[in-house]
């Protein structure tokens, strides 16, 4: 058996899952772009290793894996401590996305 293959049809399998969810909507659910904003500021300035990431992201409805697409975005960084950190991209991000979310209330 290529587990690799499996690995790659099982992360196939999961974003399929993801987009099926985005695509029958709950008003309840929050979507992509407030899910991403919920990571940021759970995260803030602490570093978190890659059990503690993976599981941040699992708690606000992303697969684990979205932690290495964060770090090929340059979302986040690994620091010299092994820790994983946001980078400026993801706190000008939210920035920008706080300060259009208090214009429109």
């Amino acid at each position: 058996m290529d587990l690799s293959r499996v690995q790659a049809s099982l992360r196939l399998i999961s974003r399929g899952f993801a987009e099926l969810a985005d695509a029958l909507g709950d008003a309840e659910e929050p979507g992509e772009t407030e899910r991403t904003a919920r990571v940021i500021r759970e995260w803030g300035d602490r570093g978190l290793g890659q059990q503690e990431a993976s599981a941040l992201f699992r708690r606000h409805g992303f697969a684990p894996q979205t932690a290495g697409g964060w770090k090929r975005g340059d979302w986040i960084e690994i620091g010299e401590d092994g820790l994983r950190y946001l980078t400026a991209k993801s706190r000008e991000w939210i920035a920008e996305h706080d300060g259009e979310t208090e214009e429109s209330t």
